[in-house]
């Protein structure tokens, strides 16, 4: 065994857990909001926290009351009978959204394969789903064919056929690629594992046309983007284009395992009862940790806080860039950040660690920050100060 309480944790990880992530030596017991402390009883600030699954902050005490609450009564109710707050929780999403049912899933691969299903059912024969290059929606089988990233496909062939790429927020590459076979076309918002790549509100309103044309579905996978990460509900109403399927986790459930398909009413019927299942999707538990999650997002005022703050952020990492030569590009929306450096990110990364920041880099040279919505302007100047610095500090 290790010297110390992490090497422990490490060595019995090393033993005992299959090896398919790359972890920090980090082992994390407990958390607050945008902190959390390690085994030892280090202190670090987290800017990506959960993956954005954190979204409302570590710990929320509202989500935390629901799970109490809720833990009393029943966990799990199966899908074959009714409860009162899973209605409540799909009533609440699509008036955040627009008019249509809400099917619930366990993640965000889950709510893409849900999406996949609908869209081919719908089509009636045409199969074809037109992705986005660079584009990730999960590790599961129909996710991951649907993913635009070759490097995450490989050893997993033959994929699932009927999935097209083209290079993101080119809408003349979308045009071409439509054919008699196609029912649909998925696309982010904002490519997360891409690189923080922002679609443009014409290329968004580009893909509604091109669907309502065509007589196509509009798939929005907002796994990331949504629940108030952008400055609104979710991001697709920065353009007003809106999908006819949307796909959330992550944020959601404000850190319990839960995920959605909001579908319109036009097409919301396609599945019927023995065309799709879940055993777990829209359990009590969840759907409480749904709802209180987006009582806090309203009562917090967290939509406004998301745009007030934001600008700031981009500005200090403006001035960050006036600075430091290896900064190339710095983009995003809301709290959506993505730092592309000229050299590898993930010494930075290990850097910022050491100093007692938090955050994720992904294609190798792009910093990702993804705050929680309440974090507080002291924390955001804070983390933003060490990133200065360790940028400083590495720049040749």
């Amino acid at each position: 065994m290790g010297n110390t309480q992490t090497e422990a944790v490490i060595h019995a990880y090393d033993r005992y857990v299959m090896n398919t992530y790359v972890r920090s030596p980090v082992v994390i017991t407990k958390a607050k909001g945008s902190r959390v402390w390690d085994v030892e009883g280090r202190e670090y600030l987290d800017l990506f926290p959960g993956w954005g699954v954190s979204g409302v902050g570590y710990n929320h005490p509202w989500v935390l009351q629901a799970l109490r609450g809720q833990s009393r009564r029943i966990i799990h109710v199966s899908n074959n009978y009714y409860q009162p707050l899973q209605w409540r929780a799909a009533k609440k999403l699509v008036d955040a959204s627009f008019d249509g049912k809400v099917f619930f899933t366990n993640s965000g691969a889950e709510a893409v394969e849900t999406a996949v299903k609908l869209a081919r059912r719908w089509g009636q024969g045409r199969y074809e789903i037109i992705a986005m290059e660079r584009s990730f929606h999960g590790r599961t089988l129909a996710a991951l064919s649907a993913t635009g990233q070759a490097k995450h496909q490989q050893g997993f062939e033959p994929l699932v056929p009927g999935f097209v790429h083209v290079p993101f927020n080119d809408l003349e590459a979308v045009r071409r690629a439509i054919t008699p076979k196609t029912c649909a076309i998925l696309v982010e918002p904002i490519q997360g594992e891409g690189g923080v790549r922002v679609a443009s509100d014409e290329f968004l309103r580009g893909l509604r046309e091109l669907c309502d044309t065509h007589k196509l579905l509009l798939l929005m996978d907002e796994i990331q983007t949504g629940m108030g990460r952008t400055g609104r509900w979710f991001a697709y109403q920065h353009s007003g284009a809106q999908p006819d399927v949307l796909l959330l986790a992550k944020t959601l459930g404000g850190g319990f395992p839960i995920g959605a398909v909001i579908a319109t009413r036009a097409i919301a019927d396609t599945l019927t009862p023995g065309t799709h299942a879940t055993t777990y999707g829209g359990n009590p538990m969840g759907c409480a940790c749904i709802l209180a999650v987006c009582e806090a997002v309203e009562a917090q005022q967290l939509l406004e806080r998301v745009a007030m703050l934001s600008p700031s952020i981009f500005q200090r990492l403006a001035a960050i860039r006036q600075q430091v030569p290896m900064i190339q590009d710095i983009r995003g929306r809301g709290f959506m950040v993505g730092i592309e450096l000229s050299q590898d990110g993930r010494p930075i990364v290990e850097a910022c660690r050491a100093k007692g920041l938090l955050i994720n880099c992904t294609q190798e040279r792009i910093l990702r920050l993804l705050p929680a919505m309440t974090i507080t302007r002291a924390q955001l100047d804070r983390a933003l100060s060490i990133l200065e610095q360790v940028l400083q500090q590495a720049e040749p």
